[in-house]
């Protein structure tokens, strides 16, 4: 059995507008062990917000997919982020993304491309998925990655739904990419992590 020390440092930055989001960040964060950073609704983060992910190994981006993207208030941030660009602040850092919108398909790879590409700019470590997509004929909507994403997880959720009537699938999809990404980090940071047995514990 392995346990993450916890040197190990991990944010989960996103921007909610009903809730939706919210949960599915909730469920990253504790399957990676992170700390929650919420971009407010005027798309601003605080400077020891900011600090923290500037101090943190692992970064994993949510937001909604609204009209093909990200949230104005997430575009906000990520174009702050700039100055975080010229010091090369992120340069090598793990990054993940996730997103939902009330449509099956929601063009929410977009969003994901969108996260993707501003890892990439900062010159960051992308995680994929890591778990087959449930798609066979005995495949159940509450199954693990139903929604068959493998660059981030997607939730689905009706337009009409409230935040507690959320998948329970999508929010173990979202768990478990947490563990996935915390996981890697420690990989490729090592003197952060530290092995375990089960007779240590």
């Amino acid at each position: 059995m392995s346990i993450r020390s916890t040197e190990l440092n991990g944010v989960v930055i996103f921007h909610s507008g009903y809730g939706h989001t919210t949960r599915m960040a909730e469920a990253v964060a504790g399957g990676a062990q992170a700390a929650l950073l919420q971009i407010d609704a005027e798309g601003n983060l605080s400077d020891e917000a900011r600090a923290q992910i500037d101090a943190a190994h692992f970064v994993i981006l949510g937001s909604p997919t609204y009209m093909g993207g990200p949230s104005w208030q997430f575009k906000k941030f990520a174009d702050a982020s700039s100055k975080q660009w010229f010091g090369d602040l992120w340069k090598d850092k793990i990054f993940g993304g996730f997103t939902n919108s009330a449509s099956i398909n929601g063009d929410k790879m977009a969003t994901l491309q969108y996260f993707t590409l501003l890892a990439a700019q900062h010159r960051g470590i992308w995680v994929g998925v890591g778990m087959k997509s449930s798609n066979t004929k005995a495949s159940q909507r509450d199954d693990v990655n139903w929604m068959g994403s493998f660059l981030g997880p997607m939730a689905q959720t009706p337009a009409d739904a409230s935040p507690d009537e959320m998948s329970p699938g999508d929010l173990e999809t979202a768990r478990l990419y947490g563990v996935r990404v915390a996981e890697i980090a420690a990989k490729l940071f090592p003197n952060t992590f530290k092995s375990m047995s089960l007779e240590d514990l």
